[in-house]
């Protein structure tokens, strides 16, 4: 099918004064941004208008001119629009309206702003042959453990991660001065960027169960015992502590307990010890080990052992102590119903009765309306809401809500205190937290970057960036966590705001965003947020599970390694915890460094691939 040129051509210039109106639209926005980041706002404001229209007629048509596909104009859209305009015109037998030189310098220069907003919020330029920094979340054991801390920059970490959900200041400046002797050790400057955690909703209390603890053996398949069960006692004067670890052969922790200072002092190496378990069973122990820290016995059953069990020799007798009651948690199936209130209660999964559990954010509740989602830990379990109504009954507080939810996906555990997201509610809520800012004044006197969570709206980002003036932290970066959906639906507004700050990025928090918009989105999402973000000029983060089975088990999945190949086009990616992350950061910069040859953003690099000679 022949193209009509002068249609196309038409298309473009169309499409080029919409660009031109929309510029002067949102131009006290533009002009509002840093100095270093008004082309790369002029061009966000462009290509969300490229985007905010179907454009696939027009993209056929110039693909089939060979003139661009349109498909890769994130870094400069007008300009990418200008050159196929030339292109077309030149097909067409006429001259080029658009000076060549002014749009080729427009393309090579956004990727040259890109390069250097990276350098400005993370330091030096990355590591030699990967252009993708890496950072990695620090373990409390950072705190305390230099070596640790070592062994990660000699692997290759370039951005250390504090998460301010965690610990206090006193572990955070532990944590920060390890860095910092690593980083100078190397020499290399690490920096610091420190996650505020923002208002977390979470479950709230569940009545604890029994105290009682399991005192296991471990068997084969065949249910020979391979190890006994062991309980460590210790006379109750003195503090209740682990066993020594080297006791402990196949890595199951061993039982604790109290026990009284005169059945402790007759106990004698080769004594049995008789106990009847929570269960009415008869069990004995043969003590194999004594010493002043404890006294280790073993046996060849388990034991359900409670609080205030008596545990008997010949010569003396006790009662067992300091036994943890058991955590007991919910098991919601589908179809049935949980009720969720603002009300302070502690939940009684043996009532009998539907199961009342309150919110760590009482407005969280109240904001609640019919049909909206209700999601707990992670997405594990999923409810809609069917009733809000007043909390009534003595137990009641003034004000109180109670949000009656129909269970839509079940067979899940609810703990206390795990996650609760509502990806249809409008919270009322600050993205700064008490806590936050007291932390925020901790992080710009001691970090290189702020990771703001929670970030909804505009009207955030600019409660966020006043909070930065107040402290003058005009030369601490700020990073965005994108990780709900007004966050992705307002991805312009907020953009634009905090292009306001110099030293300004984005981290797309895949799992938090997951769990709202449902894994299928999350096919699409990523790479629309991505595009956004290259289009204002911005460094990006990719966090969450990169390279997380490897970072376990030293071992990575093949579905990890095609994530990684595609999370490379960021300028950064997250890595969480794990005790393999140096073998981790190792195969992240390997791969790195072969990607780096064959993708620039989303562009594919057209290098030589040796093996096809």
């Amino acid at each position: 099918m022949q193209v009509n040129k002068q249609a196309v051509l038409e298309a473009i210039e169309e499409l080029l004064d919409e660009l031109d109106s929309q510029t002067l639209h949102w131009y006290p926005e533009i002009r509002s941004t840093a100095p270093t980041h008004f082309v790369g706002a002029r061009n966000l404001v462009h290509y969300a208008t490229l985007r905010t229209s179907d454009r696939r007629g027009l993209q056929g048509n110039l693909e089939s001119l060979g003139a661009t596909r349109l498909s890769t104009a994130e870094p400069a859209v007008k300009a990418r629009l200008q050159a196929a305009h030339n292109v077309v015109s030149a097909l067409d037998g006429r001259s080029p309206q658009f000076d060549e030189e002014d749009v080729a310098d427009a393309i090579v220069g956004a990727d040259e702003l890109l390069e250097q907003h990276t350098e400005a919020l993370f330091g030096a330029e990355a590591l030699p042959g990967d252009s993708s920094y890496i950072m990695v979340t620090l373990p409390i054991e950072a705190a305390y453990d230099q070596e640790l801390v070592a062994r990660l920059v000699d692997s290759g970490m370039e951005l250390a991660r504090i998460n301010c959900a965690h610990d206090g200041p006193e572990v955070w400046k532990r944590m920060i001065d390890n860095v910092r002797a690593a980083g100078n050790a190397a020499g290399r400057y690490i920096p610091i960027s420190m996650d505020l955690a923002g208002p977390k909703i979470r479950t709230g209390r569940i009545a604890p169960g029994p105290a009682v603890v399991r005192v296991r053996v471990q068997r084969d398949d065949a249910g020979t015992v391979i190890q006994p069960c062991r309980l460590w006692m210790i006379p109750e004067d003195q503090e209740l502590a682990e066993a020594p670890i080297a006791e402990n052969t196949l890595g199951r922790p061993i039982v604790s307990v109290h026990v009284s200072r005169e059945f402790f002092d007759a106990l004698e190496v080769g004594e049995t010890i008789r106990v009847v378990d929570a269960r009415g069973k008869k069990r004995k122990l043969g003590v194999i080990k004594k010493d002043s820290e404890g006294a280790l016995a073993e046996g060849e059953q388990n034991i359900y052992l409670q609080l205030g069990a008596e545990l008997r020799t010949e010569k003396a007798r006790t009662a067992v102590g300091s036994v943890p009651q058991v955590l007991q948690k919910l098991r919601p199936q589908t179809g049935d119903k949980i009720v969720l209130t603002s009300d302070d209660v502690v939940c009684d999964p043996q009532s009998g009765d539907i199961p009342k559990i309150s919110c760590t954010l009482p407005e969280a509740v109240r904001a609640l309306e019919v049909g909206q989602q209700v999601l707990f830990d992670d997405g594990a379990i999923a409810a809609k809401v069917v009733e809000i109504r007043e909390a009534k009954g003595t137990e009641a507080t003034a004000g109180t809500v109670e949000a009656e939810l129909l269970v839509t996906r079940g067979g899940a555990k609810l703990a206390e205190y795990k996650g609760i997201n509502l990806p249809d509610t409008e919270l009322p809520l600050p993205s700064l937290t008490e806590e936050d800012e007291a932390a925020l004044a901790f992080v710009a006197e001691h970090a290189d970057m702020a990771a703001v969570s929670f970030i909804r709206t505009r009207e955030d980002v600019a409660y966020v960036l006043e909070r930065f003036r107040e402290l003058g932290a005009d030369d601490l970066g700020l990073v965005l966590k994108i990780e709900t959906i007004p966050a992705f639906e307002n991805l312009t507004t907020i953009l634009l705001e905090g292009m306001q700050h110099a030293k300004f990025g984005v981290m797309l928090a895949r799992g938090d965003l997951a769990v709202e918009m449902g894994f299928a989105r999350m096919a699409e999402v990523p790479g629309q947020v991505m595009a956004m973000v290259e289009a204002a000029h911005v460094p990006l983060i990719i966090g969450t599970q990169v390279l997380e089975s490897m970072a376990k088990s030293g071992l990575p999945t093949r579905a990890e390694i095609t994530d990684v190949a595609w999370a490379l086009r960021a300028e950064c990616i997250m890595l969480n915890k794990g005790p393999h992350i140096p073998e981790a950061i190792a195969i992240l910069r390997e791969i790195g460094v072969k990607m780096d040859r064959s993708q620039r953003k989303n562009r594919m690099l057209l290098h030589h691939v040796r093996s096809w000679q």
